[in-house]
């Protein structure tokens, strides 16, 4: 990453800080560093589609797959207090503090969500419903730390800044797609309010498989 993009997103991070706190809100620069790079990681899963398009959905699975377990053997290793490779790091410093000390399940069902949209859905869908996972989920969370001041109730403290990036994301994501606006903008409204459920980790499983089961029905003519 350039000098000058490091620096705008420090200097942003420290607004944001300094925001919340005048409102009386607790969040550190520490945990809006660990937050951006754990969705950057998590907008990766977005080159899913364009593997599947260069090799197959088949081996694209197998990959997956293969990168789950092997990602789970260096989590059961990092829980006895050893490391391996840069994984272990980097994934013990992008931990949420729920994790720590134990199996950061974020990766994982990350990887299973992006495998049930290419289990479930035909392309494009599967690439509208991966997109949704990486983009939606990502820029909510990020829009949250950065921007949430309104908490949603029952939400587990998802915010609406958080969900409005999630509907726009998912919409222009499934326009870029697709073409067809108004039905993007459904998809989009949909993944905002299951983006919304208080999931947890699991919002990886039900945000591709929400927004791939709306869009396989609006869509029909792209399959």
């Amino acid at each position: 990453m350039s000098e000058p993009v490091t620096q705008l997103i420090k200097q942003k991070l420290r607004e944001s800080v300094n925001k919340h706190m005048t409102l009386g809100v607790t969040v550190s620069a520490d945990e809006l560093e660990r937050e951006t790079l754990r969705k950057a990681i998590h907008m990766l899963i977005a080159a899913v589609p364009i593997l599947a398009g260069l090799v197959g959905a088949p081996v694209t699975l197998a990959l997956l797959a293969a990168g789950t377990l092997f990602y789970t053997y260096t989590e059961i290793v990092r829980s006895t207090g050893q490391e391996v490779l840069f994984i272990s790091r980097v994934t013990s410093f992008a931990s949420r503090e729920r994790d720590r000390g134990g199996i950061t399940h974020g990766p994982i069902t990350l990887a299973i969500g992006a495998m049930l949209a290419l289990l479930l859905y035909p392309e494009p869908i599967a690439a509208i419903a991966i997109y949704a996972l990486a983009f939606g989920d990502g820029f909510a969370s990020l829009a949250g730390k950065l921007f949430g001041m309104h908490e949603l109730p029952g939400t587990g403290g998802k915010t609406v800044e958080g969900s409005s990036a999630c509907l726009v994301a998912v919409t222009v994501s499934t326009f870029a797609v697709s073409g067809m606006l108004r039905e993007s903008l459904l998809v989009g409204i949909v993944a905002m309010f299951v983006e919304m459920l208080p999931t947890r980790d699991f919002d990886n499983l039900v945000l591709p498989v929400g927004a791939g089961l709306v869009a396989s029905a609006l869509f029909t003519g792209l399959v």
